[in-house]
């Protein structure tokens, strides 16, 4: 039987639970719905976090741009954040690998088939890849919005079956219903066009995201024919119980 293969995209506000720290609890929860689901879905995981780590421990001292700070403290906290996944997941029997791409890898078809190769070896082996984006070269992801668009370029690249992003919402909610102060989550997006003038535009706290960069991510993974889905990563088994229905989502076919 063929696997299910399953791009997650996990924001820093899931990987905090929105607080200052990386909750280990929550990459715990990520480990147990991955191991339940093994036999029938392989993952691949893009993960932000590196730079909440780093702040946990270290405050920078520096004159240089903003930018140049958060690239060091990305190279401080990316080692921290793979050993935590390496920890967690081993306890769950599960093994893990780091791949750090940029956006320029995606330009390249060298560098392409590069990653579909290697990716592929380590899936077919039982790895899990956490990728995410060099930020100690880059200054993308600081524009790109919080791994969104590197996890919708992955998903397409790798031909997943299927892109989930976990945020801090249960998805996409109906611009009337934020005004209203009662969010109402848009289940099923048919009418790409007509989600457009639903979005409204706010940055979580840690990341850069927001849901304008979700829906820019879900634009390119509809074009490689791929389903996303906008799930609240801070609730305990939410892909589980998005399989099952049991909590709401949107959907975007």
């Amino acid at each position: 039987m063929k696997k299910r293969r399953i791009l997650l995209k996990v924001g820093s506000n899931t990987l905090t639970k929105e607080t200052d720290n990386i909750s280990r609890g929550k990459i715990e929860d990520l480990a147990s719905q991955i191991a339940q689901l093994k036999d029938t879905c392989e993952f691949v995981i893009v993960s932000s976090g590196a730079i909440a780590v780093a702040k946990q421990f270290v405050k920078l001292e520096s004159k240089q741009k903003d930018v140049f700070v958060k690239q060091a403290l990305a190279s401080i906290g990316q080692p921290h954040l793979i050993r935590i996944y390496q920890e967690i997941f081993r306890e769950y029997g599960l093994l893990t690998s780091q791949c750090l791409l940029s956006y320029s890898d995606f330009e390249k078809k060298e560098s392409r088939t590069n990653i579909v190769n290697t990716i592929n070896v380590l899936v077919n082996n039982n790895y899990i890849p956490i990728i995410n984006e060099n930020d100690t070269v880059a200054t993308d992801e600081i524009k790109f919005g919080d791994n969104d668009k590197l996890g919708a370029l992955t998903a397409s690249l790798l031909e997943a079956d299927l892109f989930i992003i976990a945020t801090n919402t249960n998805g996409i909610y109906t611009k009337e219903s934020i005004e209203n102060g009662t969010p109402k989550t848009i289940e099923l997006v048919e009418d790409f066009e007509a989600l457009q003038s639903e979005v409204v535009n706010s940055k979580s706290t840690h990341g850069s995201g927001g849901m304008q960069s979700k829906i820019e991510a879900a634009t390119v993974a509809k074009n490689a024919n791929i389903e996303t889905w906008i799930v609240n990563g801070l609730e305990d088994n939410f892909i589980l119980n998005a399989f099952e229905d049991k909590v709401p989502f949107t959907k975007i076919k």
